[in-house]
């Protein structure tokens, strides 16, 4: 996650506030149960690339042993197979 967890809720709440403010949404629930959901949409949100890039190093250890002898870059294929899986399922980071 590229910012702070504790930083989630208070963007919900000022997301939340601004929708309710311009008039952009009546809530028909709690605002603090549209705030929790918000909450968790934005963290989940916020994982998707902490998730791939999980997914990209468990898929570069079959590539070990070739990493550690030098053969290859290990941030270059990296970066590579992120890119590739990125645009193979239209993720937006």
């Amino acid at each position: 996650m590229r910012i702070p967890k504790s930083w989630v809720p208070s963007i919900a709440k000022r997301i939340v506030d601004n929708l309710i403010k311009k008039e952009l949404i009546e809530p028909t629930i709690p605002v603090s149960i549209l705030m929790e959901e918000t909450e968790k949409l934005l963290t989940e949100e916020l994982m998707v690339e902490d998730r791939l890039n999980d997914e990209v190093r468990q898929f570069l250890r079959k590539y070990e042993s070739e990493i550690e002898k030098g053969r290859l870059d290990y941030r270059k294929l990296f970066d590579m197979t992120k890119q590739k899986l990125v645009k193979e399922r239209n993720i937006v980071l």
